[in-house]
C-alpha cells in the first residue's frame, strides 16, 4: 500500500539520575563522596533509507519512544548511555512540525537524517559536587527530561521526469511501453490511485527515472479527484511531460486539456508550469483530429514545449521521446556536474 503522509508523535529519551553515595571500605576512614553520574537518554533520529517507497511503517506506529539514560550508582560508576531509536522513511520525506507546519528537514537523498529529538542530559552525581569546603555533598540532580513533539511526515517521490495528464490519457500504457513498469491499464478513470516509477536505462551508463501521477481534472487544486493528493509528487521532478488524448473520442479537446493541466499546477504551486518541457499527444493510433494536432503545434511554439506525437499501444514515436528525455536528462547532468 502507498502511504504518503503521517503523523507521529516522538519523544526523546529523559536522562539518568545523579546517584548520592559515599566510599565506605574498612581501612580507608572519610572515603568521601563516590556517587556516578546519569546516563544520557536516547535521540530520536529519522533516517532516509534507501529501498523503502512508503511510510506503512509510520502511519502503522504513531508514538516513538527512545530509552531513558541508565541512573549513577556508587564506586563512581555512571549509568550507561541510551541507545538512539532510528525512524526510517523513504528517500525525499519532508519532515515538518505538525502544530505550526513549518518544515524542519528535507531527507531527499539516501542517508540523510534529522534529529527528530535530543535526548536529556544524564544528571551529576554527588561526586561532581565536592569540594574543600563540602567534603561530603548530598546534592545531586536528576536527569534532563528529552524532547518531544509531534511531526508530520509527507513523501514526494524522488523521480527525474513525471507524465502529467488528465484521466485516460494514456500515461499508465505511456510508462509501460518505455521500461518494465507494469502499472494497472484499464478504460476507465482514475485507474492509476498511486504514483508508479520507474527506470529508463540508455546503455549501460546512464539512466533515468520517470513517474506516472494520477490524473489530474478541472478543480484538483480544490480537493477534486485523486490530484490534490498527488501533486506534491511532481514537485521534486526536473521535467514534466504533459500526455495529452489527442482522439476523436476524448473526452476533452487536447488544446483545453493542457490549459487545464497548467493551470491546476499553477494553483498549487506557481513554479510547476516552468517545467513543463515535453508534450506527448498520444492515442494517435485512433482516428484524431488534424486541427486538433495543429492547435497543439501552435500551444507548444507559444512555449517552448518539444511536441511528439505518439502512441503507447502500437509504440510509434515513442523512441523519439525517449531519446528527447535522455538527451535533457543527460545535457542537465553534465550542467549540474561542473
Amino acid at each position: 500500500m502507498f502511504i504518503d503522509s503521517a503523523t507521529i508523535r516522538v519523544k526523546a529519551g529523559d536522562g539518568g539520575a545523579g546517584c548520592v553515595s559515599f566510599r565506605r571500605e574498612k581501612f580507608v576512614p572519610r572515603g568521601g563522596p563516590d556517587g556516578g553520574d546519569g546516563g544520557d537518554g536516547g535521540d530520536v533520529i529519522a533516517v532516509a533509507r534507501e529501498g523503502l517507497k512508503t511510510l506503512f511503517d509510520c502511519q502503522e506506529r504513531h508514538y516513538y519512544k527512545a530509552k531513558r539514560g541508565g541512573h549513577g550508582s556508587g564506586n563512581n560508576r555512571h549509568g550507561r548511555n541510551a541507545p538512539d531509536l532510528i525512524i526510517a522513511v523513504p528517500p525525499g520525506t519532508v519532515v515538518s512540525d505538525a502544530p505550526t507546519r513549518e518544515q524542519l528537514a528535507d531527507l531527499s537523498r539516501p542517508g540523510a537524517e534529522f534529529l527528530a529529538a535530543r535526548g536529556g542530559k544524564g544528571g551529576r552525581g554527588n561526586t561532581a559536587f565536592k569540594s574543600s569546603t563540602n567534603r561530603a555533598p548530598r546534592m545531586v540532580e536528576p536527569g534532563k527530561p528529552g524532547e518531544s513533539g509531534i511531526l508530520r511526515l509527507t513523501l514526494k517521490i524522488l523521480a527525474d521526469i513525471a507524465l502529467v495528464g488528465l484521466p485516460n490519457a494514456g500515461k499508465s500504457s505511456l510508462i509501460a511501453a518505455v521500461s518494465a513498469a507494469r502499472p494497472k491499464i484499464a478504460d476507465y478513470p482514475f485507474t492509476t490511485t498511486e504514483p508508479n516509477l520507474a527506470a529508463i536505462n540508455i546503455g549501460n551508463v546512464f539512466s533515468f527515472t520517470i513517474a506516472d501521477i494520477p490524473g489530474l481534472i478541472e478543480g484538483a487544486h480544490s480537493g477534486r479527484g485523486l490530484g490534490i493528493r498527488f501533486l506534491q509528487h511532481i514537485q521534486r521532478a526536473k521535467v514534466l511531460v504533459l500526455v495529452v488524448d489527442v482522439s476523436k473520442s476524448a473526452s476533452v479537446p487536447a488544446v483545453k486539456a493542457c490549459e487545464v493541466l497548467k493551470s491546476e499546477m499553477a494553483y498549487y504551486d506557481p513554479s510547476l508550469p516552468d517545467k513543463i518541457g515535453f508534450l506527448a499527444a498520444n492515442k494517435t493510433d485512433l482516428d484524431c483530429s488534424e486541427a486538433a494536432l495543429t492547435e497543439l503545434r501552435r500551444f507548444c511554439a507559444e512555449r517552448s514545449v518539444e511536441m511528439f506525437e505518439v502512441s503507447a499501444l502500437t509504440g510509434g514515436g515513442l523512441g523519439a521521446l525517449v531519446d528527447a528525455l535522455s538527451s535533457r536528462m543527460s545535457l542537465r547532468e553534465a550542467v549540474v556536474g561542473r
